[in-house]
């Protein structure tokens, strides 16, 4: 779906990845049917296969329960909610939860540094790029810290017990191997460095979806597939390529990756769910947070502006927006249809973009379709349009994860259309 005014982009949303340790038999959980990383022979796999093995591991949290894998859960494409129920996943401690929505680890390799462009005559800034919804760090190695030490994520905040732990890990001597002689201060950029050697790897960008296999010649779509994929392309309809770049004449998949890495003010629903939602004056804003004076990310025109994720394994995830108000895909693709049309059926009747402060609802994307209609006007995606769009949507699921994907289905199928009991809070 479009998220950007024509000068800006959208983004990848790449976000919170948590870190944890392992033990030396820990199994890399695809689909949940075990297979023991092969053996390394050579520094590079041995890298890997150390951050593949820390990301299983949940001795690092405090108290130890949670590992990355928790929250970024093989068995929805790496993205996951650790059991709660409230659109943000929930951290090592009962009572505590992330901020935001557990975006997909997958597909990493592919996001560039944060750069923030301005021109004058330009509506708005643009910006792409960067990790975490906000894009507030450049490397994976040095996201790891945050998710890490944050009390409401793993809560692992003494350096010290932390580096007993690892210490103590069978894997230890693999981090001296690659690192020599770890100390607290140098712990956690070991730890990082292993991470990101396991999310840059190949088997975190499989392209192996239906779409991949379709773009290959190896493969066909079925006619409302086919359907949905033209109506995301359509400039006049869903018009979603405009910031989920695809390119289904080139037989590379790495040329579609259903983002364009930029960021966006969609005015998602406040997602009432969250305990911190709970106080009226709190709010999250997004990419100006960042408040980067260097990068310009102090600018009051980027309030409210979050990365989008990657459209490729939508289908698997349990939650969607970078606040989790959605649970079910066929809702998402119809608030992006119907927000300018009904915004009734999504904030209330009273409270438009309810999650946005008023001075940054001026900075809303109302311009490009499909939100170029007005309240009552008739939607540029009809209700049979979203079923083809959601269709086309869940050929971008990579072959592991296609279990959890089906189990998401069900719950898709049962949209918002059918129960117009009022906005989705």
């Amino acid at each position: 779906m479009p998220f950007g005014w024509p000068s800006r982009s959208v983004a990848v949303a790449a976000g919170a990845v948590l870190v944890a340790a392992l033990a030396i038999g820990v199994e890399v959980a695809w689909n949940r049917q075990p297979q023991v990383a092969p053996p390394a022979t050579s520094d590079r796999e041995l890298r890997i296969s150390v951050g593949r093995r820390i990301f299983f591991d949940k001795s690092l949290s405090e108290p130890p329960g949670t590992s990355c894998a928790s929250c970024h859960d093989p068995a929805h494409a790496f993205a996951g909610n650790n059991g709660s129920t409230n659109g943000v996943a929930q951290g090592s401690r009962p009572g505590h939860f992330a901020r935001r929505n557990t975006p997909s680890v997958l597909y990493l390799k592919f996001i560039k540094r944060f750069h923030y462009h301005w021109e004058e005559d330009a509506p708005l800034p643009d910006a792409f790029g960067g990790f975490f919804w906000d894009g507030r760090v450049d490397s994976l190695a040095a996201l790891v810290r945050q998710p890490l030490t944050n009390p409401d994520e793993m809560n692992a905040r003494e350096d010290q017990v932390l580096a007993a732990k690892v210490g103590a890990a069978p894997y230890a001597g693999d981090l001296r191997h690659l690192f020599g002689t770890l100390t607290t201060s140098t712990l956690v950029s070991a730890l990082g460095q292993s991470i990101e050697a396991f999310l840059l790897s190949d088997e975190m960008s499989p392209f192996s979806s239906r779409y991949d296999d379709y773009i290959r010649r190896r493969a066909t779509l079925t006619p409302i597939e086919l359907r949905g994929m033209a109506l995301f392309r359509d400039p006049e309809k869903g018009n979603c390529a405009f910031c989920h770049k695809l390119n289904p004449t080139a037989a590379t998949p790495s040329r579609s990756l259903f983002s364009d890495f930029g960021y966006e003010a969609l005015a998602v629903p406040r997602n009432h769910r969250i305990p911190a939602n709970a106080r009226a004056d709190y709010n999250d804003l997004g990419l100006c947070e960042r408040n980067d004076p260097k990068s310009h990310t102090n600018d009051p025109r980027l309030c409210a502006s979050f990365r989008t994720p990657s459209l490729r394994n939508v289908a698997a995830r349990h939650y969607l927006m970078h606040n989790g108000q959605f649970s079910s895909l066929r809702d998402a693709v119809a608030f992006y249809a119907t927000r300018s049309t009904d915004p009734a059926r999504w904030y209330g009747p009273n409270a438009k973009f309810d999650d946005v402060p008023t001075p940054y609802r001026q900075f809303i994307n109302e311009r490009i379709p499909p939100y170029d209609r007005h309240e009552g006007q008739q939607p540029r995606l009809n209700d049979d349009d979203i079923d083809a769009i959601v269709a086309f949507l869940r050929t971008l699921t990579d072959a592991p994860f296609r279990d959890g994907a089906e189990g998401n289905v069900r719950q898709s199928e049962v949209s918002f259309r059918r129960s117009e009991s009022g906005p989705a809070h």
